[in-house]
């Protein structure tokens, strides 16, 4: 067999193997000075020995995949500084716990096969091809809904798929989420925009007849009746996914594809009555997708705004209407990043300065824009923010301002280059120095702190499944893992991500692939958690398959725009 038969994704995360050790050399490296584009302009060099520690940003993608282990027939090419990150294709094939597996001298972990085994189980079929994943498997509870396929539940499959060379589903499932679009779509006697993708849908089998039909729930059969925001980004982000990973232009370039998201824009870019150039949203409109606080413009639903935006830009093409429209966002992700950038971002030295802020100030020269209170600060963030470290922060309106932590959106922010390079590398200072809160036992917090007493019932309306530390209020979700470890390598911290990895695979497929984790550390089996959820199980893979081959990384990840760096010059009068 030759030699680049072989793949670097068969090597196990617990063998100390060439790949481990030319990550750490990038993890023992200075701290600053990470300008993550630059790793691309370096260039190749022999990977053994390694006689020196350099930084992630200072060395090529090439320096960690030995050209024996490619996984292509020829050596990764460094990328020119235009092309930067877009530029890197996404392997043909992964043989990480595939059939092709047994070829490799290396033993992967034996969760990888089980997770293998149990994702191929998920697939729904809708005349006879594969069309997405099931949220859940478990044989022990009701079904409600989660035999259904989730556009945001299946992406971390997708990218699963698409990282084993399998392109096939993915394709389906963003031609057949094109056509639910297309759909009329009505909740009560009210019409949804035209542009809304549905949250998820069903395939009807007809024994009888022999047919299968789809049905699609906008939101009309949702806990609280509310529209999924985050479906028409998620689904412009996988699409841009797989472009990158197959190199096929053809689907993105479909008079449909095009159309599909012009509409998905047009909801979002529409003029209204809003001052700030977020999106105003409703509780429950994301994954958080219940009672929980979120309201206004939470930082989730800013960050795939933004990254969505971008991606849309690669793919539009001016004919039809697209040109229009690339200008349009061209002009709202400047004001995007700044008001982001800005306004939602927090550490130790903004925390101060809101801490003294004055208010009831007038006027453009107000340093206050938002006339947030500082009695309103809560006092655990005192405690919670190091001198080192920094986040976006929930939630920016007026008068509020919302100081969770929420992953997601950061992660997000980071793989979209919504934050800046120094903002990045904060944010994972912080995961570091707040492991035990954010990680704990069981990753991921999907927001910290938990909502507790009188300020649960307030916020969630005693919501019984959102109790403290249970589910979406401070509960650990392992889907997360695979975002942290994209953000890791991008910021070239991928023994963050080793580390959690670590934890996962001493539990998660003993207690059945569980959808999330409760109590403060993550330690028990959420108290409603469905087993063998699927997006759990291809969160792990994607973490796993994207840490032993970091070129996956170019699919859901963007450089930063240095058009987009404006001076921060809030006013005249800003001090602190």
């Amino acid at each position: 067999m030759s030699m680049h038969m072989l793949s670097l994704s068969a090597l196990s995360l617990d063998t100390p193997d060439i790949m481990s050790r030319n990550m750490e050399a990038c993890c023992n490296s200075t701290e600053n000075g990470l300008d993550f584009m630059s790793l691309l302009d370096a260039k190749p060099r022999p990977v053994n020995p390694i006689h020196t520690h350099k930084s992630f940003d200072e060395r090529s993608l090439a320096d960690l995949v030995t050209p024996a282990l490619s996984p292509r027939p020829r050596t990764l090419e460094t990328v020119k500084s235009s092309e930067c990150l877009e530029g890197m294709l996404s392997p043909g094939r992964s043989s990480i716990g595939t059939p092709r597996s047994g070829q490799h001298s290396f033993e992967p972990h034996p969760m990888v096969a089980d997770a293998w085994d149990n994702l191929r189980r998920s697939l729904v079929y809708f005349r006879g091809k594969p069309v997405g994943t099931i949220a859940a498997m478990d044989p022990t509870e009701e079904t409600l809904n989660y035999n259904q396929v989730f556009v945001r539940d299946f992406v971390p499959s997708a990218l699963a798929f698409l990282m084993n060379g399998e392109s096939e589903i993915v394709k389906n499932f963003l031609l057949k989420a094109l056509r639910l679009q297309a759909w009329e779509k009505r909740i009560d006697n009210f019409t949804l925009g035209e542009g809304a993708m549905p949250a998820s849908f069903k395939v009807l089998h007809d024994p009888v007849r022999k047919n299968d039909t789809l049905r699609a729930d906008f939101g009309e059969s949702a806990i609280g009746r509310v529209a999924p925001v985050d479906s028409g980004f998620w689904w412009i982000i996988l699409l841009r996914a797989y472009t990158k990973s197959t190199g096929d232009h053809s689907l993105a370039d479909m008079p449909d594809c095009q159309r599909g998201m012009r509409l998905i824009l047009s909801l979002c870019l529409a003029e209204g009555f809003d001052t700030f150039p977020t999106l105003l949203c409703a509780d429950g409109c994301c994954m958080v997708d219940r009672r929980m606080g979120i309201y206004g413009y939470p930082i989730e639903i800013q960050a795939l705004f933004f990254m969505s935006l971008r991606f849309a830009k690669t793919m539009l093409k001016p004919e039809g209407g697209g040109k229009e429209f690339i200008e349009r966002i061209d002009k709202r992700l400047h004001a995007l990043s700044y008001h982001i950038r800005g306004y939602f971002w927090l550490d130790f030295q903004q925390l101060n300065c809101i801490y003294r802020y004055k208010t009831e100030e007038y006027s453009h020269t107000a340093v206050n824009k938002f006339n947030v209170i500082p009695d309103s600060i809560p006092d655990w963030v005192f405690d919670f923010m190091p001198m080192r470290g920094g986040y976006f922060i929930g939630n920016v309106s007026p008068a509020r301002m919302d100081f969770r932590w929420f992953l997601l959106g950061n992660c997000i922010a980071i793989l979209s280059s919504l934050a800046t390079p120094e903002q990045a590398v904060a944010i994972m200072d912080l995961i570091e120095e707040r492991w035990q809160d954010l990680v704990g036992e069981m990753p991921l917090k999907i927001s910290y702190p938990a909502l507790e007493g009188h300020e649960w019932r307030i916020v969630t309306g005693c919501d019984p499944k959102n109790t403290r530390w249970s589910y979406h209020n401070g509960g650990s979700w392992p889907v997360l893992l695979w975002l942290l470890t994209a953000a890791c390598i991008k910021t070239g911290r991928p023994q963050i991500a080793r580390k959690a990895i670590e934890l996962c695979e001493g539990r998660l497929s003993k207690d059945g692939w569980p959808e999330y984790y409760d109590g403060k550390l993550g330690r028990y089996v959420g108290k409603q958690a469905r087993r063998f959820q699927t997006w759990s199980i291809a969160g792990y893979l994607v973490a796993k398959m994207m840490l032993e081959d970091p070129s996956h990384l170019g699919m859901i990840s963007l450089e930063e725009d240095k058009a987009m760096k404006p001076l921060m010059t809030r006013s005249a009068s800003w001090t602190c």
